[in-house]
């Protein structure tokens, strides 16, 4: 089956916000074969940038457009998509871009094949069961300790036995301020359940203000502090390790390569490693990270905060992961990340999520109701087209 065509499907609130909800827009893809195979992904960035890295001009051999190294290649088992992955990332080298965009990509290529092979796409990864995830509760944390308490009393009465907390202004108060959200929110849990906390890269590498949030998170009994650090600033995620007792550390989300998610078990200490398959270079690097975390005894976890279509794919590269049980699930995510599919994946009786059975991502988009959230887009080079919005409507076929 050759790559017939890669569409973009830049889609927007009416208004973006400067709060930390990367749900306020969404870049979908649309692969489509030459058979009339389609398939869909979602990148987890920036919209309009991702598109240009699509379609920009090259600038020598290992900085050419992801476009270059999709169209017209042929795709018809697993082996292809990683395939195509080393050849993005060699003629792309050097597009810093590249990897958000063929993540997307990536994605709707693996729904494409599952959908065609008539097989969810966790089967396609080598997985001969898909084990139910208890789902976490991702939100911000609120204004104040009332309504970070509020908020989690919230969460556990919709059924959830871990609720994550982050952005906000944790990490930016002082450390008092810090330990009265953190003790509202394990009220407002109660005992039994999982209390994550986010502080989304606050202190880049200043391992110090870290340090001082580490007593108020055990004693709340915190399962782990998630980002403290850049995602890349391993020696201080292994400092920190040395000293945060029962309160493990996660990361990974930032990732854009799987050797970057992979040095954060190597030599940042992680206990959990979360991995956006949007980010990182989609499904494929996903599922390399959990193999590698299963081997050196760090929980996956993947990472989401959009559509039930990005849910989908976050969840495959480890559903036959028996032990790795925890899940991000966005829990309030804006209208448009809600509205882009049809199916939503929905929590059981007892408080647990399974990725869908059907084939590919098992997540239909809804067209029709995606269609008030797309923004156009159009990009000219000397005056002469290199691209534009395609039609929501049917495929077309598109060049570069």
């Amino acid at each position: 089956m050759r790559i017939d065509s890669v569409e973009f499907f830049y889609a927007s609130m009416p208004e973006v916000t400067l709060e930390a909800d990367g749900s306020q827009d969404a870049l979908l893809v649309r692969v489509v074969g030459d058979d009339g195979s389609v398939g869909w992904g979602e990148c987890e960035a920036s919209p309009l940038t991702s598109i240009s890295a699509f379609v920009t001009p090259r600038s020598h051999g290992v900085c050419q457009p992801v476009s270059a190294s999709v169209l017209g290649e042929t795709v018809n088992d697993p082996k292809d998509i990683f395939g195509l992955s080393q050849l993005v990332g060699r003629n792309s080298m050097d597009l810093l871009q590249a990897a958000h965009t063929w993540s997307g990509v990536e994605i709707a290529l693996w729904d494409l094949l599952g959908r065609k092979l008539e097989e969810p796409v966790w089967k396609l990864l080598g997985y001969k069961n898909n084990f139910a995830k208890v789902p976490y509760a991702s939100m911000l944390m609120g204004d104040t300790p009332q309504s970070t308490l509020e908020r989690a009393r919230d969460a556990r009465a919709k059924g959830f036995r871990a609720v994550k907390f982050g952005w906000g202004n944790y990490g930016t108060a002082d450390v008092g301020d810090d330990a009265d959200h953190v003790a509202a929110a394990r009220e407002g849990l109660g005992k039994d359940a999982d209390l994550l906390i986010d502080a989304g890269q606050i202190w880049g590498d200043n391992v110090a203000l870290a340090v001082e949030r580490i007593p108020a998170l055990q004693k709340a009994g915190a399962t782990w502090l998630e980002e403290p650090f850049f995602a890349h600033a391993f020696k201080a995620y292994a400092d920190l390790a040395k000293v945060s007792g029962k309160v493990g550390l996660a990361g990974g989300e930032g990732a854009h390569t799987e050797h970057m998610a992979m040095n954060l078990i190597d030599f940042g200490a992680v206990k959990f490693i979360q991995v956006d398959s949007a980010r990182i270079g989609g499904i494929g690097p996903s599922k390399v990270v959990a193999e590698h975390a299963v081997r050196n005894d760090v929980t996956f976890v993947n990472h989401t905060f959009t559509s039930h279509l990005a849910l989908s794919a976050s969840m495959q590269a480890f559903v036959g992961l028996e032990d790795h049980k925890i899940c991000e699930f966005p829990l309030e995510p804006k209208s448009v990340a809600w509205d882009l599919s049809v199916e939503h994946i929905a929590m059981n009786s007892a408080g647990e999520i399974k990725a869908p059975d059907a084939p590919g991502l098992g997540i239909q988009v809804d067209e029709v109701a995606l269609r008030p959230y797309l923004r156009e887009v159009e990009i000219k080079i000397d005056g002469q087209l290199a691209y534009e919005s395609p039609s929501i409507v049917a495929p077309t076929r598109v060049g570069h």
